[in-house]
């Protein structure tokens, strides 16, 4: 192993170590002078519960994709300047360890280069062209690591991030995810998602007081239960889950809980997540959305 080998595994063992005493710190001081601390994040980052009807929160899918390439630093700056409430990004880890901000397994359809994302190490995604693939005048776009996404948000007071976990993370990944989070004082402004449940009990385990969402495609029989087991602030799923199970929205309402919708893009989508009362909507035209809100708002 060559010496600059030697010295990256060095650093790197160092931010684990600093992130860990980050999120240790930060939990415990949380947990102890605030108990109903994770409720009051729910209630905060989801606002009230709506009603049948009543406008749900925007979460910008990939960002703007519609106006940008899908998860880069231009699809998020167009999001926040759209007026997205939630900015939904996709994070999973390269060869060595780092977090970077991608949907797919492989890097094929969104980049210039091929293999898949946990094959490469971060200095070889960040070689790759991310946005010539949209329009030429995104070339030269890269994969966005982790704490540019973060510079991003704190320069956004007013957008929460709704971050998916692409498959399953260790502890100490999730971890170092928390450092970079602590650090810039976003902890009230982040909510985790994930299809895995390993995951979303490592979080439970290890960032217990950042909201966590459970998505699943189809409806538990019982997603109330479903999402108290795992401590869950809401369940995300597809439109069609709930056309035989419109119900789900009161009963998970009536536990407190709320319940999101992935991914509507026309207004047909839009009238029936209003018309269930869901909590949340996650679009790839985000601004399309939110002026249609705006328009079709009782009032308005």
């Amino acid at each position: 192993m060559t010496t600059m080998s030697l010295a990256v595994r060095a650093d790197r063992h160092l931010l684990r170590v600093s992130a860990a005493a980050l999120v240790t710190i930060a939990s415990v001081a949380v947990l102890v002078l605030a108990p109903g601390a994770t409720q009051a994040y729910a209630a905060n980052l989801m606002g009230p519960l709506r009603a049948p009807g009543e406008p749900a929160f925007i979460a910008a899918h990939r960002g703007d994709r519609a106006s940008a390439p899908e998860n880069t630093v231009p699809a998020f700056e167009a999001a926040v300047a759209g007026g997205a409430d939630f900015v939904e990004v996709d994070v999973q880890l390269t060869v060595d360890g780092y977090p970077v901000i991608i949907h797919d397994a492989t890097v094929d359809r969104t980049t210039t280069g091929t293999g898949a994302v946990a094959d490469l190490t971060l200095a070889e995604i960040r070689t790759l062209d991310a946005g010539s693939w949209f329009a030429p005048q995104f070339a030269g776009v890269q994969v966005p690591m982790w704490g540019e996404f973060l510079d991003i948000l704190t320069r956004a007071p007013e957008v929460t991030a709704l971050v998916e976990l692409k498959h399953t993370w260790a502890t100490d990944d999730i971890e170092n995810l928390m450092g970079g989070i602590y650090f810039r004082g976003l902890q009230d402004r982040i909510v985790f998602a994930s299809f895995s449940t390993a995951t979303v009990t490592a979080l439970q385990e290890t960032a217990p007081v950042i909201p966590r969402v459970l998505i699943r495609r189809v409806l538990p029989l019982d997603p109330v239960a479903v999402a108290q087991r795992y401590d869950a602030i809401a369940i995300m799923t597809r439109s069609s889950a709930l056309t035989e199970r419109p119900d789900a929205v009161g009963e998970m309402h009536a536990a407190g809980l709320g319940l999101l919708l992935y991914t509507l893009n026309n207004e047909e989508r839009w009238v029936e997540a209003l018309g269930y009362g869901v909590d949340g909507i996650v679009t790839d035209k985000p601004s399309a959305l939110d002026a249609w809100i705006a328009q079709t708002a009782p009032g308005t």
